[in-house]
């Protein structure tokens, strides 16, 4: 979906296709059949945005291959499909029955990690749309925080900017990468990213700004993008997606509810503040047990919720930490990125009565969401393009 700002840029809002788990291109091309497509005729438009996942082994098969990465461009015109920004934060094995620590490998000391992100830079600029110069790929924030080492992090986001340099050249396109701040890694915060990116100083590498890790480092969206600016850090793209909020999880009710949504697959970290600064857990599963979390003030999990539903009370999202900063995002003289992105891709790990049981109700979430989302920017006065 394609909207005007009143600058006259073009702003983009796709979904995240990590929600549709694939780690073959067969996959990534029954995905956009079952999925992408379906969901674009529920929402009544000529076209759609999707921002692409593309497991490793995928990536490859595209990047070696021109025929394979031609025909999957034709059937995105095919199905209305359209993408400008690619999700290279998850490596492999996103849908997989245990996903927790295994998706922050390999981190960007690991030579494959420099190698996966160029071959997606390049297949990106096969597949933008002929009247759009521009793409993004938001990744991981160089490591969890146990890495031993992240000078070759920096170094390989350097060689990654040298790179991109290069296919610009060659191509004509320009593609940015923007580190994912998220609980628990070496980069938690977005002001943890300002120290990185100041050393890698290279302007085609930035920030991509999830709004559920935002909320639920409990960062403040005026402050930490007025910090971003400042230090001119570009904010390639953004991730609009919600956290679970609690408020008072003293309360044994507000712990059963919250228990509901600790499961296997994913990792939840979980976070409260208190008078010396931000005290967390891991996983959602580690807070809810016992005393590992002070509970006086509010709790905020990890967790994608949907964002047209709020979870039953006593629980809440942070979808109001999502439009403050969507205000900002795009609703200031200048859009501060041109790169939207649904990103819910836990509905298979919400709590089985929320779950949606076909692949019919499936696309009518998202595509709830979509709509949501359109009209939180066609409110800050864009204009929605065919």
């Amino acid at each position: 979906m394609r909207f005007r700002h009143p600058d006259g840029s073009t702003v983009h809002l796709a979904y995240c296709t990590n929600v549709h788990p694939a780690e073959t291109l067969d996959g990534v091309l029954a995905q956009l059949r079952d999925h992408c497509e379906p969901v674009r005729r529920r929402l009544g438009r000529d076209r759609l945005g999707i921002g692409l996942w593309l497991a490793q082994g995928a990536a490859r098969a595209l990047a070696t291959d021109p025929a394979a990465l031609r025909g999957l461009r034709d059937e995105l015109e095919r199905r209305g499909l359209e993408v400008v920004t690619l999700n290279g934060f998850p490596y492999e094995g996103f849908g997989a029955e245990e996903v927790k620590y295994r998706v922050y490998r390999p981190d960007w000391s690991d030579p494959e990690r420099l190698e996966y992100t160029s071959a997606l830079a390049r297949i990106l600029t096969v597949l933008l749309p002929d009247d759009v110069t521009e793409g993004s790929i938001s990744t991981l924030p160089l490591a969890w925080r146990t890495a031993a080492e992240t000078g070759r992090g920096l170094d390989a986001l350097r060689m990654l900017g040298e790179r991109l340099d290069a296919l610009q050249e060659l191509t004509g396109r320009s593609v940015r990468i923007g580190l994912e701040p998220e609980p628990g890694c070496v980069v938690e915060t977005t002001g943890d990213a300002l120290a990185p990116l100041a050393a890698i100083r290279h302007p085609r590498i930035g920030v991509c700004v999830d709004t559920c890790h935002l909320a639920t480092s409990f960062e403040d969206p005026d402050t930490a993008l007025d910090a971003l600016t400042a230090a001119g850090v570009p904010i390639v793209k953004s991730q609009l997606s919600a956290a679970l909020h609690a408020d008072q999880p003293h309360l044994p009710e507000v712990r059963a509810a919250l228990a509901q949504f600790a499961e296997p697959r994913f990792l939840h970290q979980t976070r409260t503040t208190t008078t010396t600064g931000l005290r967390g857990t891991d996983d959602l599963d580690e807070a809810v047990a016992g005393d590992a979390l002070p509970d006086a003030t509010p709790w905020r999990a990890h967790f994608h919720v949907p964002l047209h539903a709020d979870p039953a009370p006593p629980l809440t999202s942070t979808l109001p930490v999502l439009k403050a900063a969507l205000a900002r995002l795009a609703g200031g003289p200048q859009p501060l990125t041109r790169h939207l992105e649904v990103e819910t891709y836990t509905w298979q790990a919400l709590p089985p009565e929320l779950r949606p049981r076909t692949r019919d109700r499936l696309v009518d979430g998202i595509a709830a969401e979509l709509t949501l989302a359109r009209d939180l920017l066609t409110d800050l006065g864009l204009k929605e393009l065919p």
